[in-house]
């Protein structure tokens, strides 16, 4: 049995996020910032149209890149919203099994993957896993695109740029002014830009939020369905390149042929109306519980107002952001140590996808925990 766990796997840790959602089984009524899901159900009529495929025998597998009326939706969205002549679409399971997709056809062993650092969790065992080499840009203390690191850490081994706007955990929204920069200074290095907007359809300070496709020929997006619908069990995601990098969606689907085969059909059948579904309502409401959370921990913390997503990245009071995280969770308070996302440990997250009661009852708590010695 020796070495019988591969040095793939043992190159990653579980997921701390993760570690605190299973904690929050064991604690009585807590106060639960930790976890990125929605707690609005899924729209009642998009639940109708699941139904409706599966009643109607939508539950075989669909073509490997994705139910040909969704893919030819997705493929029109893309052509209005940047003008792409023939985008190249592919429906993943998920955002997270697009990242893993489009991660196995471009990076090699030793391939480096600028990172602006606080960052999505994935990204960095992803590429670790991949034998790849994490270039993490600092971007504190205002969490703004750091456009002038990234073109310093850009080498002869850099393969991929990584965008994710709005982020999480901060929630920063870049400008449309820094991600056209980027996108200029890419495309005279010919390395491709990843642009995860998973939580596109929450930007609280712009109509839309600027994405660096709108600027780039080197871009694969990734988007999804779980956020912005609830759908997060659901597992529809999408993948989206321009014609020039049609050969890397082709690989993803490729390899999701021996991988995850297909996203579930009956739900891809609901995402063709979810295409169609306001959800603006969702979007203020959580403006407001943006506010809410702002407004409460103000003068007793420091953070940067989000401009979208649904997180907020808070400075601990002292020190450690993970012993500020283990005192909140003996108060019945989870949020996540901010090292998770970064190679820092002076802050934690909190996602505040809940009720405004647990959010004022949060606050309270935080807030006494703000000013005690620890």
């Amino acid at each position: 049995m020796k070495d019988l766990i591969s040095q793939r796997a043992n190159s990653i840790d579980a997921s701390g996020i993760r570690k605190v959602f299973a904690l929050a089984e064991k604690l009585k009524d807590p106060v639960n910032f930790s976890i990125g899901q929605p707690d609005f159900d899924v729209p009642e009529a998009l639940k109708k149209e699941a139904i409706a495929a599966i009643k109607a025998g939508a539950n075989k597998y669909s073509q490997t890149a994705g139910d040909s009326a969704l893919v030819a939706k997705l493929a029109g969205r893309m052509k209005t919203e940047f003008g792409w002549g023939e985008p190249a679409v592919m429906v993943t399971s998920g955002v997270s099994g697009g990242l893993q997709l489009l991660f196995m056809a471009l990076i090699n062993p030793g391939d480096e993957v600028i990172i602006p650092d606080p960052y999505f969790v994935i990204y960095k065992h992803m590429v670790n896993m991949l034998g790849g080499k994490c270039v993490f840009v600092d971007s504190y203390p205002n969490f703004e695109l750091p456009v002038e690191g990234i073109k310093r850490a850009i080498n002869d081994k850099t393969k991929m740029i990584i965008v994710n706007s709005p982020c999480n955990p901060t929630g920063a929204v870049y400008s449309a002014e820094s991600l056209q920069k980027l996108a200029e200074t890419a495309a005279k290095k010919n390395i491709v830009i990843l642009s995860d907007e998973i939580y596109e359809k929450f930007c609280y300070e712009h109509e839309q939020c600027p994405s660096i496709a709108k600027y780039s020929e080197d871009v694969v997006l990734l988007r999804g369905f779980g956020k912005s619908y609830a759908m997060t069990g659901w597992r529809i995601g999408n993948a989206a390149a321009p014609a020039k990098l049609k050969a890397v969606i082709d690989a993803m689907a490729k390899i999701q042929q021996y991988t995850f085969v297909c996203a579930p059909t009956p739900f891809q059948k609901a995402a063709i109306a979810a295409m169609d579904y306001d959800v603006s309502e969702f979007v203020k409401s959580y403006r407001r519980k943006r506010d809410l959370l702002c407004e409460g921990l103000k003068g007793k913390f420091e953070f940067v107002l989000p401009g979208g997503s649904f997180y907020l990245f808070v400075k601990a009071p002292v020190g450690s952001g993970t012993k500020f995280v283990e005192r909140a969770i003996k108060n019945n308070v989870l949020v996540i140590p901010g090292k998770v996302f970064s190679e820092k440990d002076s802050h934690f997250r909190i996602s505040y996808a809940t009720s405004d009661e647990k959010i004022k009852k949060g606050v309270e708590i935080l807030r006494r925990l703000a000013g005690k010695a620890y």
